[in-house]
């Protein structure tokens, strides 16, 4: 259960993301629970969860970064978000940087048996994402995982976790600029050259557990 007692302002020291950050992760969007945007009204993302055998040590909770994003061309549907817009940390023809926050878990409030990756944009956006690559900057954790009494503590949290995200990524010592290669990094999407939606589908069934047919629905940022 949560702790009772107030939250902390900012995460991580002001001298800027200490060992083991940043982790660096990368993924096709796949389908998620549905819960986010449907339950929630915090809409996120999932990337499967393999590139964290190279992190056997870190611990589930909530973290937050950088999300870079490349869209493959499809057609626009509309979604939004509960959590205020935040300024893209950088733009660049189809590839765009925001500030994150994720959890990387199982979501013990839900009770999920698969460990997932789920990434909340700080942004709010006209379209789904479903497909599209998605690079990951992890740079500091928030707070552990938490079973909560009701879906309103649930979301009373993210939204601080939002706003202790916003918080922190704004010191000096955490803006994209200030550490070389990090926004080099962000927009590197050669491992995803020439990976079709059968690619993204054969990842899911791999990550999920199910067939083509399965119930979960498609992850929406």
């Amino acid at each position: 259960m949560r702790p009772e007692g107030p939250r902390d302002d900012y995460a991580g020291p002001d001298s800027g993301p200490e060992a083991p950050f940043p982790i660096k992760l990368q993924g096709p969007v796949i389908k998620g629970f549905g819960r986010g945007s449907k339950e929630l009204g915090i809409p996120t993302a999932n990337i499967p969860p393999e590139g964290l055998s190279a992190y056997p040590d870190l611990s589930t909770g909530i973290y937050f970064g950088y999300t870079s994003l490349h869209h493959p061309p499809s057609p626009a549907s509309t979604t939004t978000t509960t959590t205020p817009n935040a300024t893209p940390a950088s733009t660049s023809d189809s590839v765009t940087i925001y500030p994150s926050v994720l959890s990387i878990g199982y979501n013990p409030y839900y009770g999920n048996k698969t460990r997932s990756i789920e990434i909340h944009v700080l942004h709010s956006f006209e379209r789904d994402f479903y497909g599209s690559s998605l690079n990951l900057l992890i740079l500091g954790f928030i707070r552990p995982e938490y079973d909560y009494v009701s879906k309103e503590s649930l979301i009373e949290d993210i939204m601080t976790d939002c706003k202790v995200a916003e918080r922190s990524m704004k010191r000096e010592k955490w803006e994209l600029q200030a550490h070389q290669g990090w926004e080099e990094w962000l927009r590197d999407f050669g491992w995803a050259r020439g990976m079709t939606g059968e690619d993204v589908r054969e990842v899911e069934r791999k990550v999920l557990g199910q067939d083509e047919k399965g119930s979960v629905e498609e992850g929406k940022l």
